[in-house]
């Protein structure tokens, strides 16, 4: 992406009306790249496609290699396929309405869930749930990494774990702007890298197709089985939170209009849910390289990406250029996935903690956090036991995304029960909305007792299905029931300007905000409740006695 334009910095507010404790610091943060807030038209600058790129570049993990392996050494190469292709198309059907709700209106996941379904400190849930996304795929790629420079440096795994950790701390400092870079030069690389092994092995050696479609894996006869798909489905699941990171990049779409639509909605399903197919394609990569690295090499090394890629290297060129380049590949992938992965993981669990405290800490303290849970895993060796842990967690995740995708797009657009329009804004929303958090809760403590085996080991491979259905179903029986009442606290913000301009986007009308001294679009602000002014959401949020926010009313 080309450099944003800076706003000016912010003034201090006037002594007789002093911001809450941090709200300040967090002012001048966030507006790198609109942290914690909605992203406003004057920051949005890029065209639809240099939004997608950007988007797709964050995809590059080396983690999809390994789950697909893993699930086509066990399960074999029918099985794993078809629950590839299950996951992925659960994955493109729950991540649309997302994607398009985060593009058309600006907002990240978490502003999404607050106003589908789950309230204002209702979504603290899903902020811990997706906060230990980042952290988990944050270890596995790290684990890769460490893996790789075991065998081209000859370091031990622990200090690769360290040196894993540390390296995307001065990446993750600078906030989109550096990762947008970041992710743009360093694709082209990585394409070649990744796709160059594959066609030279199946042009040269069409053996290894066909022994690669034949391979019956350790737990069967290679026959497919739905109990095999499905236990590979639920570990590809706990992917479907990827969508938050790919709204990270969304929520910075150009205003869709009769003019860009074509090129819009184009953006938004290729970056969006359409993630998932690049994604289900390194999974099916994985199973490929898996079995030529068993015919090779043995099977101990064949989920580990960096030996996949030096056994493929191995056949196409001189052995001293193989770990080297299997090596940059290992980097390169795990620093633009693990930026996004810091990132992404710092903003959930500073948002979570600035709305439950009413206190912004600074979001480099859990950039901090977010990798020592990440460096935890990896020193516990966390990639020996990968599937168990991505099969119990994408229980939670599915409950999640399913429950948010089925309020925008069942309780919004058909039962007309849930606003149409975004609302994240403290004193506008409920603190809880039990459309979302009893159907969440529902759907992931049932899956997760499932997968347990606490109803039989007949139903375990069907816990990810559970989730999915119960969230899908318990959501809009939850508005009927509750009548939608609990979506909004007031209907009113205080403000004549509409919310969304002619062409139903949000209006780019600036307002000053009363605490922080700083222009804020429309969306972003509300009336103040003590004077007759505005006052920005973040400034709303770091509100500790709450002078500013609107009582409940219309």
């Amino acid at each position: 992406m080309s450099t944003e334009p800076r706003l000016a910095e912010v003034a201090e507010p006037e002594p007789a009306e002093q911001a809450a404790p941090g709200t300040d610091q967090a002012v001048k943060e966030t507006l790198e790249d609109y942290t914690l807030r909605f992203a406003p038209r004057s920051y949005r600058r890029w065209t639809p496609m240099v939004v997608a790129t950007t988007a797709l570049g964050g995809i590059a993990y080396m983690a999809d290699f390994s789950i697909g392996a893993g699930i086509g050494l066990a399960h074999g190469t029918g099985n794993a396929l078809l629950a590839i292709a299950v996951a992925a198309v659960v994955i493109f059907v729950t991540g649309f309405p997302l994607a398009y709700y985060g593009a058309r209106y600006n907002i990240d996941l978490d502003l999404i869930t607050r106003g589908s379904g789950f309230g204002y400190f209702g979504s603290v849930l899903t902020s811990v749930i997706f906060a230990s996304f980042t952290f988990i795929f944050f270890a596995l790629e790290g684990s890769i990494m460490a893996q790789g420079l075991k065998l081209g440096l000859g370091l031990p795994l622990w200090l690769g774990y360290l040196v894993s950790t540390l390296m995307v701390i001065p990446l993750v400092i600078y906030g989109m702007t550096a990762l947008s870079k970041l992710q743009v030069w360093t694709t082209p690389i990585w394409l070649l890298l990744m796709v160059g092994p594959l066609v030279y092995l199946v042009a040269t050696d069409p053996g290894t197709v066909d022994r690669f479609l034949a391979y019956a894996g350790t737990d069967g006869d290679g026959g497919i089985n739905t109990a095999s798909v499905l236990l590979g489905a639920g570990v590809c699941l706990s992917l479907i939170a990827q969508i938050g990171e790919q709204i990270d990049y969304l929520r910075f779409m150009p205003p869709k209009t009769e003019a860009n639509k074509r090129s819009w909605w184009t953006a938004v399903v290729m970056a969006g849910p359409g993630w998932v197919v690049l994604g289900a394609l390194k999974q099916a990569i994985g199973v490929f390289l898996a079995v030529y690295i068993i015919a090779e090499v043995g099977a101990s090394a064949a989920p580990e990406p960096i030996q996949q890629f030096k056994g493929a290297f191995d056949a196409m060129m001189p052995s001293w250029l193989v770990v080297p380049l299997a090596v940059v590949l290992v980097v390169i992938s795990q620093i633009k996935i693990n930026v996004t992965n810091a990132y992404s993981g710092s903003l959930a669990w500073t948002n979570s903690f600035t709305r439950v405290t009413r206190r912004y800490p600074g979001r480099m303290v859990f950039v901090l956090v977010n990798l020592g849970f990440a460096l935890a895993l990896m020193e516990a060796d966390m990639f020996s036991f990968l599937n168990g842990i991505l099969g119990f967690y994408s229980n939670c995740a599915i409950a999640w995304v399913v429950t948010v995708a089925t309020d925008i797009g069942i309780n919004k657009y058909v039962l007309k029960l849930s606003p149409h329009a975004p609302e994240f804004r403290r004193g506008m929303l409920y603190a809880v909305n039990p459309v979302g958090v009893v159907s969440f809760v529902a759907a992931s403590g049932l899956s997760i007792a499932l997968y347990f085996h606490a109803l039989g080991d007949t139903l375990q491979p069907y816990s990810p299905v559970a989730a999915a259905v119960i969230a899908f179903v318990l959501t809009p029986l939850m508005a009927v029931v509750t009548k939608g009442r609990y979506y909004l606290r007031r209907t009113d913000d205080g403000i004549a300007e509409p919310l969304l301009d002619e062409d139903g986007n949000p209006s780019a009308v600036t307002y000053e905000c009363h605490v922080c001294r700083q222009q804020f679009e429309r969306p972003d602000v509300a009336a103040c409740r003590t004077h007759d002014a505005v006052v920005c959401s973040l400034c709303l949020s770091t509100d500790k006695v709450g002078d500013h926010v609107l009582p409940a009313g219309v």
